[in-house]
């Protein structure tokens, strides 16, 4: 069976990372694709990855380029291309500049990979795949953003720092734009089965709820020069995963809403299952009436952004 062929659309830091994961699951071949000043940068980057497929144990094609002819008939499309935070910067703050790489990168996607599964993690993210999905006009099952995915990983990690557990016991989602006004639910988190508000008081639940809204800021802070990139392209690949090979899992994401949750016409991250037709379900979790109005806030926040890009594009 042939291959399948993933586009990584930027080639900076998530976008090598991203390059990374992808061969080392063996989704299938991969291009990478950046402007044509840095086109050097993405066959330098994915050479060094393909020369060490020997000792790392993948097998995958794997090519850098600027011209969009080389991502034809990709099965999935994961969209890095625009401006990174730097210290200061809020993620509204990209949204002139990013909503133009954005636009151009929805055209050619458009018209090069009409079926594909296309994951967005651009910054501003809810504007940025509301901006992709009304240039591109794709199904909405076909076009989502990576925020929710990344927001629990850091919520579930925070928890298990807290907790000194593994990781792998806690159980959590997060609701809401990706921002500070996401919508962590303690409510609904579990540490081996049994409910966080019974293994951690109110304070440090709190605690832990603030530095997962603040997350990516405290990187950006601390990098000095540019935002988060492993915990991003993680996140971005086991959406693809999940998609490429069928796996039906339960995760969060921006996706395109039709009234769940008494929202429409918005994307917002909640949880939806995503297998091999995409984003095939959205699950509505009963909310309590304070995390209702969080996640009103939350889109108030979104729909500000979103009536820019409907000014620009």
């Amino acid at each position: 069976m042939a291959r399948k062929k993933i586009a990584l659309i930027g080639g900076g830091q998530i976008g090598g990372i991203l390059a990374l994961l992808a061969a080392e699951k063996q989704l299938g071949d991969i291009v990478m694709l950046d402007i044509p000043e840095k086109e050097g940068m993405c066959k330098g980057k994915m050479l060094d990855m393909a020369e060490c497929q020997w000792v790392s144990g993948y097998d995958a094609k794997m090519s850098g380029t600027s011209n969009y002819a080389d991502i034809a008939g990709s099965d999935v499309v994961i969209v890095t291309a625009g401006l990174p935070r730097k210290p200061g910067m809020s993620r509204d703050d990209l949204l002139d500049v990013n909503v133009k790489i954005v636009t151009n990168v929805a055209s050619e996607v458009k018209a090069r990979c009409p079926k594909a599964f296309c994951i967005i993690v651009t910054n501003p993210l809810d504007s940025m795949v509301y901006a992709f999905r009304k240039i591109t006009g794709f199904s909405k099952n076909m076009v989502c953003g990576m925020a929710g995915v990344l927001d629990t990983s850091r919520f579930c990690s925070f928890v298990a720092m807290e907790l000194n557990v593994s990781v792998k016991d806690v159980a959590a989602t997060v609701l809401g734009g990706h921002g500070p006004t996401m919508v962590p639910l303690p409510r609904i988190c579990t540490v081996g089965g049994i409910p966080l508000t019974e293994m951690l008081p109110k304070e440090k639940i709190d605690a832990i709820v603030h530095r997962t809204r603040e997350a990516g800021t405290e990187i950006v802070n601390l990098l000095g020069n540019g935002s988060a990139f492993f915990s991003p392209a993680a996140s971005a690949i086991a959406m693809a995963e999940s998609y490429l090979l069928d796996l039906k899992r339960v995760l969060p994401a921006a996706v395109y809403l039709e009234g769940e949750y008494g929202i429409k016409g918005y994307y917002l991250g909640v949880p939806v299952i995503i297998g091999a037709g995409g984003v095939e379900k959205v699950i509505e979790v009963k909310l309590l009436d304070d995390e209702k109005a969080a996640l009103i806030k939350s889109l108030d926040a979104v729909k500000g952004a979103v009536a820019d890009v409907d000014k620009r594009v």
